[in-house]
């Protein structure tokens, strides 16, 4: 674009403009399903529902997990040293995200046992 000055500095393309209102709608949708969806799944647990897949962790595992949580090793430390027993997954380590889920829970029904 030129005016009777001469020519305009910067950038002063309109479809960047639309491009950019579009970009933030999108986020602003992506974190939305996401809020909802954690919303589903902590409702889902209250009602006593299992999310994802057919569990993997039974006592013994969940008795090493504490044990190694009070080494103070990492999630990621703890997943290394844990075998699943049982499954398709049998002879796999379990995920830090699994292993995560196993000790919140424990630590859920060890405060719930004592209120």
């Amino acid at each position: 674009m030129e005016f009777l000055t001469g020519e305009l500095k910067g950038s002063h393309d309109p479809s960047g403009i639309v491009f950019t209102v579009l970009a933030a709608m999108s986020g602003m949708e992506r974190e939305y399903i996401r809020d909802r969806t954690l919303e589903g799944h902590e409702s889902a647990r209250k009602r006593g529902k299992t999310i994802g897949g057919a569990g993997v962790t039974d006592e013994d595992m969940l008795s090493r997990a504490l044990h190694l949580r009070n080494q103070e090793m990492s999630l990621r430390d703890i997943a290394k040293r844990l075998v699943i027993t049982t499954g398709a997954k049998k002879g796999q380590h379990p995920s830090p995200a699994t292993v995560m889920r196993m000790l919140r829970e424990h630590n859920e029904q060890a405060t719930a046992a004592s209120a």
